[in-house]
């Protein structure tokens, strides 16, 4: 029950400072006929959730943006950079036998395939293994270079762009991962993976406010 009457108070606080802000901490005390120690903890919450701004000597100030732009805002800070891992890496003469045992070995959903200057041409699926070993071909002499989809059919991203982005991509092109790429003389050499367990991993340090 407690929760709920704390979310109104900071209902009540919110209100008060939209009427009457900049205001003091003591003034919304006295309004709502409570201490200024005990709405401390609201009053902290609201200025770290962003609804409210404070400034020394002069009072809170409301806003005036809602928990989607706050959250909007929010998004336009995280970039892949933050919360990249480590691809998961193959040549690209192996077979699907020996990709298909690393993807379960190392447990992922994609494998990136680069050729012998470590330069990226390819990405496995789950999906793509599943349907070679599906045939008839014999797993250990068919080479992934056969199966894997190639450049320039890859999407693929870098690490100053917004993770926001990449989830978009990966929602409308209804893959599991992308590789992270810096561009060189080559072509484009694979430096880390962004997944949706990584996406999932952001959102949730995001709600909580880490």
């Amino acid at each position: 029950m407690r929760k709920i009457e704390l979310n109104k108070r900071q209902d009540l606080i919110l209100q008060i400072v939209k009427e009457n802000g900049p205001i003091t901490g003591e003034h919304i005390a006295d309004q709502l006929g409570l201490t200024r120690a005990t709405l401390r903890p609201d009053l902290a919450i609201l200025t770290m959730a962003g609804f409210l701004d404070a400034r020394p000597r002069v009072g809170y100030f409301y806003t005036g943006k809602s928990g989607a732009q706050l959250l909007t805002e929010n998004l336009k800070k995280i970039y892949v950079k933050d919360y990249q891992s480590i691809p998961v890496v193959v040549h690209e003469n192996i077979s699907v036998y020996d990709a298909i045992v690393t993807m379960f070995l190392e447990d992922v959903g994609t494998l990136f395939v680069v050729d012998q200057e470590s330069i990226l041409v390819g990405v496995l699926s789950r999906k793509d293994l599943l349907r070679a070993s599906l045939g008839k071909q014999e797993l250990a002499a068919l080479p992934v270079n056969i199966i894997m989809t190639r450049m320039p059919n890859i999407t693929m991203c870098q690490r100053e762009e917004l993770l926001i982005d990449i989830a978009i991509k990966l929602i409308e092109k209804q893959i599991d991962a992308l590789p992270v790429v810096k561009e060189t003389e080559k072509g484009f050499e694979v430096i880390g993976r962004i997944t949706k367990t990584n996406i999932t991993k952001a959102f949730v340090a995001l709600a909580s406010g880490e």
